[in-house]
């Protein structure tokens, strides 16, 4: 991958190495499965128990934010679809450090969360296995996975594409049953809108817990701009690319805020059951083996997230090596246009952190889990602010390429700017949240001091 400037724009060059076989339905399926994750399934009940039924005001405020990052996304990617995406266009727009901490920042994220989704994995197949070890069944996952997305690039397309399809069509089937069960018209009798308001409230904790609230639920949403990475290995990347950014914009609050608002419509908030929420409001519409259900559907979101989690780290990390910001033999391309390298360097910090889980729990391990969800909005707020700069260049120049464009520019790029630094500064004083704010700056620093490193023996890139 070449990049050009012309009069100052840049055009990046089509990937030659990799190969162009996503479709159209890969992306959008892509797109809407980076959404959906187990965070929605599970992490969700953290939400309610603090905030109430205004839980859903929680993920509305949080579901906009993101749908502003991805607007952003949308318009560079389908400007310039390239293998690393928003790593490429932090590097041009805000200089080669920014460009550096961004990759890295992004591959640490995803290889995090494929040790996190490995062991949650093996805790849900061992609902039906207990006997099996936990780490044998971890293990095992990350292989399969780890083996697919070897094998060809059309392979995690076709993976990511059921997987999502299942969180979607779960979730589809979930809104309708849900909406019919408290307008009254399921085959029991439903409790209408009365959960809503009856047990102290919509906001029964006041509306500092529905802020919070909106700061927890930001690591939920993270996911969805893979698909302008994948942009690069799509046959069509710019129409891909918008329908697929599109989708995620129109369907994201329904799926998000639409079955929480259900959830808390069946089941009080301050239930006992509101730990499993999802479970507990399938029974209380007294569907037939709703444990058994739903931990299917979340082992499937877990799937998916381990899936997206070696695709998207391996492609950064592949990405890193054309300017020098990872090593070179990173970039090894087998024949089906698989980065193999990168591939298995991400899978084997993976397996790593996994061991990390079981022989340093409170120590390494915990400062992982603590700092990946801060060091992603980091990654959001350098892609708003690359944006900014990169727009204007675009418009001054190239403004045919912008296919897809952000709204009201540049004063809802300056209101999702202003949101996000609103969310690191609260985090300093969410007592939760303090010390995932420290350990996410703690990494920043460490990969700051990579780039040090690597300066020294190198010359900027030109």
């Amino acid at each position: 991958m070449g990049v050009a400037l012309i009069h100052d724009v840049p055009v990046l060059e089509a990937q030659p190495d990799l190969r162009h076989t996503l479709k159209q339905r890969h992306m959008t399926m892509i797109a809407l499965g980076g959404v959906i994750g187990a965070g929605l399934f599970v992490g969700s009940r953290v939400v309610i128990q603090s905030a109430g039924p205004a839980a859903s005001i929680s993920f509305l405020l949080t579901g906009l934010l993101v749908i502003l990052v991805m607007r952003m996304l949308g318009e560079l990617a389908t400007a310039m679809p390239t293998i690393g995406s928003f790593y490429e266009y932090a590097r041009i727009a805000l200089g080669d450090m920014a460009g550096f901490l961004t990759g890295w920042m992004y591959w640490y994220f995803w290889v995090i969360v494929v040790a996190l989704e490995a062991i949650a994995g093996a805790d849900l197949i061992r609902f039906w296995l207990p006997e099996v070890p936990q780490w044998l069944l971890a293990l095992t996952l990350m292989l399969a996975l780890t083996v697919s997305n070897l094998f060809s690039v059309r392979s995690y397309g076709e993976f990511e594409f059921w997987f999502a399809s299942i969180k979607v069509a779960a979730i589809v089937v979930f809104l309708v049953l849900g909406g019919l069960f408290v307008a009254g018209m399921w085959f029991t009798p439903g409790p209408g809108l009365a959960n809503l308001t009856g047990h102290g409230g919509f906001a029964p904790n006041g509306i500092l817990p529905v802020l919070t609230g909106a700061v927890a639920a930001t690591g939920f949403y993270f996911g969805a701009e893979i698909v302008t990475i994948a942009a690069a290995e799509a046959d069509e990347p710019a129409r891909a690319v918008a329908k697929a950014t599109n989708s995620v914009i129109s369907r994201v609050l329904l799926f998000y805020v639409g079955s929480i608002v259900l959830v808390v419509a069946i089941i009080p908030w301050n239930s006992a059951t509101i730990v499993t929420p999802y479970v507990s409001a399938l029974s209380a519409m007294k569907i037939p083996a709703a444990a058994q259900i739903m931990n299917a559907i979340i082992l499937t979101a877990v799937l998916s997230a381990l899936n997206s989690g070696l695709y998207a780290s391996s492609r950064m990390l592949f990405a890193l090596t054309r300017n020098g910001h990872a090593p070179a033999l990173l970039a090894r391309v087998s024949g089906n246009g698989v980065p193999v390298a990168a591939t298995l360097a991400g899978s084997g910090f993976g397996f790593v952190a996994v061991f990390m889980s079981y022989v340093s729990p409170d120590t390494v391990f915990a400062f992982l889990v603590n700092s990946y969800g801060t060091v992603a909005l980091f990654v959001y707020l350098l892609v708003a602010f690359s944006q900014l700069r990169l727009r204007r260049r675009l418009e001054a120049e190239n403004p045919e390429r912008l296919v897809v464009r952000m709204w009201l520019f540049p004063w809802l790029t300056y209101v999702a700017i202003a949101g996000m630094l609103a969310i690191l500064a609260a985090m300093a004083f969410i007592p939760d949240q303090q010390l995932p704010l420290l350990m996410g700056a703690g990494s920043l620093a460490i990969i700051s001091c990579g780039y040090g490193l690597i300066r020294r023996r190198q010359p900027l890139p030109v």
